[in-house]
């Protein structure tokens, strides 16, 4: 019997040691007291061509905390009256207390939460303090803010379009770090855009994708020439000459390969809407180029592929008016951004040139030129 109570007492003491270590583990962090941050402006405009040069800097007083810990600390950006729904933030290690951040990330925060470019935004800042998965903030601060339009060849990922092919399209043959791009606007490994291959006759037309600008990596077709692609796999054989918007799946192991050659229609044009006035592809500036036509003010234009109406570039969801020398970003109807069936226009009658901008499908561009 005395053993029997030696063993009880011993699983309690047991059970009490364990409850005491478990109740150590689940202690609850407060905040006895919140960060506090500060800026040494109020306005900034930003510059790419400063990009690495740092354009402004945050000073804070952390949190303090009833039990010791150690914290992840960041600055937190979002839109005034958003409310940081959609936020963007940049990490500072445990041991600062300031940082100064560059125009370049700060354009990219601001690109992330939806800033306007090239004017004055109104953005909310604070610091952002996590504790496992505790999350503390300190006071916001209002400063105004300039955003650039980021260069979309540097934002999105991209896979590369090495082929016999390149050469007569401006860039270098079977040369994956100097050929043509697929872009990923989504960032969902899903790529998509367009090439240029002059001549598809014998081996002449022939490419291949890869990645991260070389060799090792890449991807041709699986032998069977339906869409399928496999690591090392054979050269593919464009269907003819032309242009060919292709979509590529990285992971599913996919691609696909239209032609579309671009021309402009619409009643500002002189064949009006009866025929289009084709654009040609330039090697030197890598752009499709209408190097002059007649345009009218009380009419209106688009561009569509293949004398048809299946694939169009438009403006996102209203007409515009497009200004000589200023380019715009134009959207391409088969990728479901375009609202409606919008048209551009002129606000002077004349002779235009005008060039479209196809190298990066997160930002097509357009721009018209009165000669």
């Amino acid at each position: 019997m005395k053993n029997l109570f030696k063993i009880l007492a011993l699983v309690f003491t047991g059970l009490l040691v364990f409850s005491c270590e478990k109740d150590e583990d689940q202690a609850v962090v407060n905040e006895t007291s919140a960060g506090k941050i500060s800026a040494d402006k109020s306005a900034i405009v930003l510059n790419e061509l400063n990009a690495n040069d740092a354009v402004i800097t945050f000073t804070w007083t952390k949190p303090t905390f009833n039990i010791a810990v150690v914290p992840n600390q960041k600055v937190e950006f979002g839109i005034k009256g958003d409310g940081f729904k959609k936020s963007a933030a940049i990490d500072f290690s445990n041991d600062m207390t300031s940082g100064a951040i560059t125009h370049a990330a700060m354009n990219a925060a601001m690109f992330s939460i939806g800033a306007v470019p090239d004017v004055v935004n109104d953005i909310e800042v604070r610091l952002k303090t996590s504790v496992g998965p505790a999350t503390f903030y300190s006071n916001v601060i209002a400063i105004k803010v300039t955003p650039y339009t980021p260069n979309p060849d540097l934002v999105y990922p991209k896979i590369n379009v090495p082929g016999a092919y390149a050469g007569a399209a401006g860039y270098a043959n079977w040369t994956p770090a100097n050929s043509p791009n697929l872009f990923s606007p989504e960032k969902n490994d899903k790529y998509r855009g367009f090439i240029f291959i002059k001549d598809a006759s014998g081996d002449n037309g022939k490419y291949k994708f890869a990645i991260n600008q070389d060799w090792p990596g890449n991807k041709g077709d699986d032998g069977t020439n339906t869409g399928k692609l496999k690591a090392d796999g054979s050269d593919i054989v464009p269907s003819a000459a032309g242009t060919f918007y292709m979509k590529v799946d990285w992971a599913a192991n996919t691609y696909s390969a239209v032609l579309a050659n671009f021309g402009i229609i619409g009643d500002a044009t002189p064949t009006g809407w009866n025929s289009d006035t084709d654009f040609v592809y330039n090697p030197a500036t890598k752009t499709y180029v209408i190097n002059s036509i007649a345009l009218s003010n009380t009419g209106v234009f688009k561009f569509r592929a293949n004398d048809d109406w299946a694939m169009k570039f438009q403006p996102k969801d209203a007409d515009q008016t497009l200004v000589s020398g200023t380019a715009v970003q134009s959207y391409f109807s088969a990728e479901n951004t375009v609202t409606g069936d919008p048209a551009y226009k002129v606000s002077q009658a004349g002779n235009y040139k005008i060039e479209l901008d196809l190298h990066n499908s997160a930002y097509y561009k357009l721009t018209i030129t009165k000669l």
